[in-house]
């Protein structure tokens, strides 16, 4: 019995595959496709699933909420309309004709890894694929309030959560495919503990069970 645990980083996804020994195989692919293919009871991958057509959903709502000052790693969901756009400066134009509010930058920077996704994933997936976090993850590990993921301390913290469920905590990290940031290493960790909550029916989940145009449901799973 195995998860997948997946992080969007710089040029593709870091995945890590737990078995219920706790051994951890590392992937790092351009395609999506290949990580979602994977023989595997469960993935759980930090990117939105489920789109809405205008304003916000209510999973990231929560999660802001849950995180409290962290909540600022929760960044909203692009809207719809905007996943076939090319640029930032269209997909503002697309918002503003909609009359809708404008995205970040920062927003906007995984729009290209949401159209991935959104277009190898379909309703029937829902049992098997789903949308985490790693700061919620982190935070139910028993993390709250933890530091920046990027400064020595955070990510020391981090590594002391994971530490705590997963044996060779040190060893683990450093056979990470060297391409992949460290924390990217440890995001896609701890999306491989909420997956494997998932497949244990332990998870906590946001949202208000409501689905997009597609019938995809906007949840987010820790």
């Amino acid at each position: 019995m195995r998860v997948l645990g997946v992080d969007g980083c710089r040029g593709g996804w870091l995945a890590a595959e737990l078995s219920d020994d706790d051994q951890v195989a590392w992937t790092w692919t351009a395609d999506i496709a290949e990580l979602l293919r994977q023989p595997v009871d469960v993935v759980a991958i930090d990117i939105p699933i489920g789109l809405p057509e205008a304003g916000t959903r209510a999973c990231d709502v929560q999660a802001r909420v849950a995180l409290g000052r962290r909540g600022v790693t929760v960044f909203p969901a692009p809207v719809r309309p905007v996943l076939d756009c090319t640029t930032y400066a269209e997909a503002r134009a697309v918002l503003a004709a909609a009359g809708g509010r404008s995205m970040s930058a920062q927003a906007f920077g995984i729009v290209a890894a949401v159209r991935q996704v959104d277009v190898h994933i379909s309703r029937n997936d829902e049992a098997r694929v789903v949308e985490a976090h790693p700061e919620l993850a982190f935070a139910l590990m028993g993390g709250t309030p933890l530091p920046g993921k990027r400064t020595a301390e955070g990510m020391a913290m981090r590594s002391q959560l994971i530490g705590a469920w997963l044996a060779d905590t040190t060893a683990v990290i450093n056979e990470a495919p060297s391409r992949a940031r460290p924390d990217d290493v440890l995001d896609a960790l701890a999306c491989a503990w909420a997956a494997r909550r998932w497949r244990a029916g332990t998870a906590c989940v946001f949202g208000d069970g409501t689905r997009d145009g597609r019938g995809l449901l906007m949840r987010i799973v820790a």
